[in-house]
């Protein structure tokens, strides 16, 4: 018996190594990886580039503190914000505790400027930002909330889409709008430009301030180095994480200048977060991120993988019932059960996805994916189907 908690329904299934799209057993068996770690291995697995980085950062400094100058972290944040709309950065170890520092800036900010009682966030059905006691209330699913108590107030949902029901919950005390611009999830569920747009000028007209989690589809997963670029909108707050590092654990918060200011000394803080080590690995990671021509390939590999998805709903109309996403952050929903779909994807065709909420199997493969790759996860799909349709023809009739 495993001393580990037994909160993960694992598969036996254990890995050995990875190189490029592949993860192999420790048996020596290949497997084709749409799951990227849940989006988190954006490169793939043992980038040349990332794995010369993590070495020689390992023979030098691991971690000090956040109460020295840590020059990569310094870097790291000059140079998201040469690349964003942001001005100011706090690392962190994980989504989660991105959004935690998104949340907290958002309310110290309106407390700052004498409202205290400005501290309301409204977010989204379907949503999901961490497993946090603050998140686990933004993302307001019961099955997350259940059993750990009183659910943290200050937290309000809408109906993802509809812009009415948002304008319904403003109060004098709402002081942010908190939303996922593709939940991942929760059913990997798209906004519109429009819909994105409307939050925006509702921030806008009523003094609160836009947060968007991009743990999940920034970082290029969708075709633009951050899913709201899709709307041509400025948010105030950005939670990143996942392909930050590639596989090495660190996230960070994004927000402009004016709405950090007031986190001084004492308003928050990181043991680990940013620390050299971390901090280098994600620096290489941002090399090849915003390398000329990599977004612009995984913009061309998402419209390549929904164009073959297209293919595979028509032919398989029974199976397929709604696609769904952006860019390489895909879904299907699909009417056999997603996790026995999961499971056969992985035993009997090698291939790796997740799912999601609503029945949805999700499509994460690494940055990195090529055509050839894409053709070969689609007939991996499509055979997974011709299975269950032949064991359909050869089930006996029910009386």
């Amino acid at each position: 018996m495993s001393a580990l908690y037994g909160t993960y329904a694992r598969s036996e299934l254990a890995f050995e190594r990875g190189e490029g799209m592949r993860l192999f057993s420790q048996d020596g068996t290949s497997y084709l990886d749409f799951h990227s770690g849940i989006a988190v291995n954006a490169l793939g697995h043992g980038d040349a580039h990332v794995v010369a980085a993590l070495k020689s950062a390992a023979e030098k400094v691991w971690h000090t503190s956040n109460v020295f100058t840590i020059p990569e972290q310094e870097r790291l944040a000059q140079r998201l914000v040469d690349a964003t709309f942001a001005d100011k950065v706090f690392f962190t170890n994980s989504g989660a505790e991105a959004l935690e520092c998104a949340i907290k800036t958002a309310r110290h900010y309106f407390f700052a400027k004498g409202q205290p009682d400005k501290y309301e966030v409204i977010a989204f059905t379907g949503s999901f930002h961490g497993r946090t006691m603050a998140t686990i209330a933004a993302g307001g699913n019961p099955g997350y909330t259940e059993g750990f108590g009183p659910v943290m107030p200050g937290f309000k949902h809408a109906a993802p889409g509809d812009l009415d029901a948002v304008r319904a919950l403003i109060t004098p005390n709402t002081c942010a709008i908190l939303i996922e611009p593709v939940q991942g999830e929760g059913g990997v569920t798209a906004m519109t430009a429009e819909f994105m747009q409307g939050l925006r000028a509702l921030c806008d007209k009523h003094d609160m301030l836009l947060i968007l989690d991009e743990v999940q589809c920034g970082y290029g997963r969708t075709g633009r180095f951050f899913a709201f670029e899709w709307a041509n909108i400025t948010p105030d707050i950005v939670a990143v994480a996942k392909a930050i590092g590639a596989g090495f654990p660190i996230g960070a918060c994004l927000a402009k200048a004016e709405i950090a200011a007031s986190m001084v000394p004492g308003t928050h803080g990181s043991t680990y977060g940013g620390n050299p080590l971390g901090t280098a690995v994600a620096n290489a990671v941002l090399d090849r991120i915003l390398a000329p021509g990599f977004i612009d390939h995984v913009n061309q590999m998402g419209q390549v993988l929904a164009w073959h998805l297209q293919q595979l709903a028509q032919r398989f109309p029974q199976y397929v019932l709604e696609l769904r996403g952006k860019g390489l952050l895909a879904g299907i929903k699909i009417t056999p059960p997603v996790r026995d779909f999961v499971s056969r994807l992985r035993d009997d065709h090698h291939m790796l996805a997740i799912g999601a909420g609503d029945n949805v199997l999700r499509l994460l493969p690494p940055l990195i994916v090529s055509e050839a790759d894409i053709k070969e996860a689609i007939d991996k799909l499509a055979a997974a189907f011709t299975a269950i349709e032949a064991e359909a023809a050869a089930a006996p009739a029910v009386a």
